[in-house]
């Protein structure tokens, strides 16, 4: 009998899939399409460990099986480039982003190539390249010529280690997300995508989206829309008025002080100059802070007085304005009238400052200080006309009364902030835009990208752009007066370049177009998109929005709604020690020496059989051997049926049926865990009676999971095309149907339990079942000398 040697086996069949264009997709698929798709991974120099392969095989698995089901496959695979990881990564090892990145790459594509995914290598991508991001330049100019895409001053979120500006969803806990440094405020002009302009339909799609709904909860809660009133407070003895945005008008009768963000432009105006020191020290402190440390809600509260005062349009009251840190500028209007009676913060910071509280909302339509404050609906009190109403009714009553006299009108907000893509750093698509002094801010020519990166800089951070070092770069021509010019040195956050890399994916080789739009409608949208949930409120948002944007100018029309992804995977992290894999924890597993010595099919098995593939999971550096073994097992028990074929009994045809079935439905659930359960429990029952043909059907379940081990068995039973042109086997239901039996299990002729099993169950599987009831405990640590079994009615243990 032939020894299963993985190396060879493996070798011969990657070698032969390459060889044969086995995983070519087609320009224009003639049939049903799967469009099959991973997060673009970003290169690391480190490499891959097994919690990536985890994300990358599952996918594999998928695009295989929907290929058994007739689809036609698009499974293409490439690199996020560009970029703050790459970058840091390069000067730590001191060498260039360029070199260091074409290194990490190489390596990269070697580790996939040993997963045997059906990857379509012709349509590899990488956004470093030059080819690729002269298209996210055009996108770009696509976005500011439909005014998109603006420039701004503006506070922002600003990371001392990685010298660069953040997004707000690369902000967490207050820490760069990359590096773990304390973020800080910078006032800085930069570049934003107008994100906000669509927050209504991202917000709106999600319902229509075969989405995770935790994944689809973070993007509501992220964009959170807020319907209320923007009411005008009078500054006294000026012209100017504070706009308020509130969800609450029901409690504006309460409102005794305001308070307004350090960063707001009204400040320097209604100042009073006794208080002007006091104000300007608590405003530079404050933008030491970072946005998320002052929306803490257990933080002690800070303040100081304005001098300042305003009026409450509701009742004509003069109120003192404050300012605060633990109002921002990012939400609303960047100042708050606040209702101490009904707001636990303005509540604290009113006890802090010994300000006035007012109760005008009650359970029973009475003052009741003992329970300020008081946040939930109720009856209106100390309001004048509207006492006796619902909070709720008097919400609109008093937007109303407010809009008659010009002070308020009804309006929705979102917490969605514009997309900030500006970067001082040198790893990064250039923006193509020049500064002239007669023609002032303009976008380049479409024939003159792409923009490319100058290479004449020394590009570690300084809090400047490195693109600035080159003059070469910087000094150019007006395109539209042909005068001197000046470039913009800031590159584009890598987000941009990930936002719309799946349309590339169709039409890769194109030099006239970002992709040919009829190639675009062939496969868009993506069938299965596979990745982590850390995505949710950044690249999943941003591709949404792109889409969209892309859709309204008329660039793409595969989906009436601009959803680029149908459907949604979010794949559980491996952890190893308790502890998310990662080499600054030092618990990192390579996937490299485990192919080796097992074989990829095993690996691919166990990323599969560590735990259910939407949960975390813990790695079990053992819990490969059980794979290696049960591939074995199979491959010589297939071997004996070659070398000795038979028909098939009954009971191993209704095990063939029911394994069928139930493989199906757990890769249809992504259920691979049980699913490799379930066949290594067909090959445990079976025994030796049962033909080639129903062998093949199983060996045709195990291929997804193990592709090379499945196609040499394929071969070996006679046949000449491939596994993956043959058809996902039926199952018969009549032969599924199989009755119960009650068995007593009996120790030395004594009834200690009763289970019910299957009725085409053997003896040995009755046995092992029995063992693992709870007649354990009755035989103890007693050995088992002879067990008696009536087929259907009893199994005893005798023991002494």
């Amino acid at each position: 009998m032939k020894k299963y040697d993985f190396k060879s086996i493996e070798k011969k069949w990657q070698t032969r899939w390459e060889e044969t264009g086995a995983h070519k997709a087609e320009d224009y698929p003639n049939k049903d399409k799967f469009y099959c798709l991973d997060f673009f991974p970003y290169p690391s120099g480190e490499g891959l460990h097994v919690g990536h392969w985890r994300g990358y095989v599952l996918s594999d698995v998928m695009a295989r099986y929907q290929k058994l089901h007739g689809k036609q496959i698009l499974h293409p695979m490439g690199y996020d480039a560009f970029g703050l990881p790459a970058e840091n990564a390069a000067i730590k090892a001191n060498s260039s982003p360029k070199i260091f990145t074409k290194k990490a790459i190489e390596r990269f594509r070697k580790q996939l190539h040993q997963i045997g995914a059906m990857y379509d290598w012709k349509r590899e991508i990488n956004s470093s390249d030059p080819d690729y991001y002269k298209w996210t330049q055009w996108i770009f100019l696509k976005l500011y010529q439909a005014g998109l895409a603006y420039r701004k001053k503006a506070p922002v979120n600003w990371c001392p280690t990685c010298q660069t500006v953040l997004a707000n969803e690369q902000v967490l806990a207050g820490e760069c997300e990359r590096c773990g440094t304390k973020v800080t405020k910078k006032e800085l002009t930069q570049w934003f995508f107008k994100i906000t302009k669509y927050a209504e339909r991202l917000l709106n799609n999600l319902d229509h989206l075969n989405w995770p709904e935790r994944t689809k909860t973070l993007q509501r809660n992220w964009i959170a829309r807020s319907d209320g009133a923007l009411i005008k407070f009078p500054v006294v003895e000026t012209n100017l008025e504070i706009e308020v945005f509130t969800t609450r008008p029901d409690t504006l009768f309460g409102a005794t002080f305001m308070v307004l963000a350090p960063e707001h432009p009204l400040i320097q105006k209604i100042i009073a100059s006794q208080h002007v020191d006091e104000v300007e020290k608590y405003i530079l402190k404050a933008k030491q802070k970072s946005d998320i440390f002052r929306e803490q809600a257990d933080r002690k509260k800070t303040g100081v007085f304005t001098g300042a005062y305003a009026i409450n349009p509701i009742n004509q009251k003069k109120i003192p304005i404050w300012v605060a840190d633990y109002v921002l500028t990012s939400y609303g209007t960047g100042a708050v009238m606040c209702v101490p009676a009904h707001d636990l913060r303005d509540f604290e910071f009113a006890k802090k400052f010994d300000l006035p509280i007012i109760q005008v909302i009650s359970d029973d339509g009475h003052d009741n200080p003992k329970i300020l404050p008081y946040i939930d609906k109720g009856v209106m009190i100390n309001s004048d006309q509207f006492n006796g109403l619902s909070s709720e009714a008097a919400k609109e009553k008093i937007t109303h009364e407010l809009k008659n006299q010009k002070a308020a009108d009804f309006q929705t907000n979102y917490r969605l902030r514009d997309w900030l893509i500006s970067r001082q750093r040198y790893w990064g698509a250039p923006i193509p835009i020049v500064y002239c002094q007669t023609c002032g801010e303009v976008p380049v020519r479409v024939e003159d990208l792409p923009i490319l990166l100058p290479e004449d800089v020394e590009f570690k951070p300084k809090g400047d752009s490195p693109l600035k070092q080159s003059k070469k770069f910087m000094q150019t021509t007006c395109p539209y007066c042909g005068k001197t010019a000046t470039r913009e040195s800031d590159t584009m956050d890598t987000f941009v370049d990930s936002s719309w890399y799946f349309l590339r994916f169709t039409d890769p080789g194109n030099t006239k177009v970002f992709a040919d739009k009829r190639k675009i409608d062939a496969w868009m949208p993506i069938d299965l998109y596979i990745g982590g949930i850390e995505h949710a409120t950044m690249h999943l948002l941003y591709a949404r929005f792109v889409s969209m944007a892309l859709s309204d100018l008329g660039l793409l029309s595969f989906d009436k709604l601009g959803e680029p992804f149908n459907k949604l995977f979010n794949i559980g992290l491996i952890y190893l020690h308790g502890a998310k894999m990662s080499k600054s924890k030092g618990n990192v597993v390579v996937p490299d020496s485990l192919v080796e010595k097992f074989g990829s099919d095993a690996l691919r098995g166990y990323e599969m059989f560590v735990g259910s593939v939407d949960q975390d999971a813990e790695w079990q550096i053992s819990g490969i051997t059980g794979i290696y073994r049960f591939l074995e097992n199979t491959w010589k028990f297939s071997n004996k049926i070659q070398e000795n074929e038979s028909k098939t009994s009954n009971k191993n045809l209704i095990q063939i049926n029911q394994t069928i079935k139930k493989v199906t439905e757990d890769i249809e659930n992504f259920r691979l865990n049980t699913a490799i359960s379930s066949l290594m429990t067909a090959f445990n029952f079976f025994d030796t009676n049962i033909s080639k043909a129903d062998l093949a059907k199983i060996i045709t379940l195990m291929s997804p999971i193990f592709p090379h081990f499945a196609e040499e068995l394929w071969e070996i039973l006679g046949h000449n095309q491939s596994i993956f042109n043959s058809k996902w086997p039926d199952y018969d239901e009549k032969l599924i149907r199989v009755t119960k039996n009650k068995i007593a299990i009996q120790v030395n002729g004594k009834l200690r339990d009763l289970i019910e099993v299957d009725s085409n169950l053997g003896e040995t599987q009755i046995k092992k079942i029995s063992l693992t009831s709870k007649i354990q405990k009755n035989i103890g640590k007693q050995k088992i000398i002879k067990i008696i079994y009536i087929p259907g009615k009893i199994i005893n243990f005798v023991v002494q």
